[in-house]
């Protein structure tokens, strides 16, 4: 089912490990810029530019144990794909552990989050994702968000950092009273209260946490999918991250696609990983 090589650290066996992380190379309806396929690879080379110790939470990743299960033999039908990985992250919930998954463009997240029941969803997105379709499809990936609040067993849900979306989407936000907040919200109010308001609104300790890298201002993150002017910052992602890791009961990464920079796109996307594992790890 899998096709290997791993992450820096990810040197644990699937039974002992804590966080297994694998990849899902599907972009079969990205819609701007295709490549997102290309990013668990791009993700697992870059992640051996770093220490292993985390000064910001006195961990070391060589003394954590989680495993790289590879990547999941997707099809080229969407469908079929998200099964797949709803599969592969059922498997792991139920082992006890805390599913990282490496896209692949953002439509995986929903069969991550079907994995579980009863959890608060919070999602770093330049797009608000509420689209009933696009492109003839219900499960593009701009159509996520909409899909996870209509189909998946969620307790509250919280988008962060949104900048862009169609009128219709936006209209949906509002009559469905989705919570969300704008990037110029974060700059006005400041992230610590952005993701404290969040918290109390999700209301629960075990939240599933998606980063679509196009959260992130393209001038750090120019291989986003779908880049969008006037984003967050790597730092304000970053407190997101250490702020919720502990409550965090999965992960996942997507939107990179790494032939639009000369690699420091992935590069911030493996480094978030790494925060993600440290600081998760700290605050158990």
């Amino acid at each position: 089912m899998f096709i290997r090589p791993v992450f820096a650290d990810a040197d644990a066996g699937y039974n002992d490990s804590e966080f297994v992380i694998f990849g899902a190379p599907f972009d079969g309806t990205s819609c701007f810029r295709p490549g997102a396929r290309l990013a668990p690879a791009a993700m697992r080379a870059a992640s051996y530019n770093f220490e292993t110790y985390s000064s910001e939470h006195d961990v070391d990743l060589c003394e954590v144990p989680f495993c790289d299960l590879g990547d999941i033999e997707v099809s080229t039908n969407v469908d079929e794909t998200l099964a797949l990985v709803r599969l592969a992250v059922e498997k792991i919930v139920r082992d006890n552990k805390v599913p990282i998954m490496m896209g692949g463009e953002h439509a995986l997240t929903y069969p991550c989050i079907q994995a579980f029941d009863d959890v608060g969803v919070m999602v770093l997105d330049a797009h608000l994702d509420q689209r009933d379709e696009y492109g003839g499809s219900k499960q593009s990936h701009a159509c996520v968000s909409r899909r996870i609040l209509e189909e998946c067993r969620v307790e509250n849900y919280v988008s962060i950092g949104v900048r862009s979306g169609a009128k219709e989407e936006y209209d949906f936000a509002r009559q469905n009273r989705v919570r969300f907040y704008t990037s110029e919200q974060v700059q006005s109010k400041g992230i610590d209260m952005v993701v404290q308001e969040a918290l109390d609104y999700l209301g629960t300790d075990r939240i599933y946490l998606s980063i679509d890298i196009d959260v992130i201002d393209p001038a750090y993150a120019p291989a986003a999918g779908t880049p969008e002017p006037f984003g967050m910052s790597p730092s304000d992602v970053r407190f997101v991250i250490k702020n919720i890791a502990s409550r965090a009961v999965g992960f996942d990464m997507v939107e990179i696609a790494p032939n639009y920079d000369h690699g420091q796109t992935a590069l911030l996307g493996a480094k978030l990983i790494r925060e993600f594992i440290a600081a998760k790890k700290r605050g158990e």
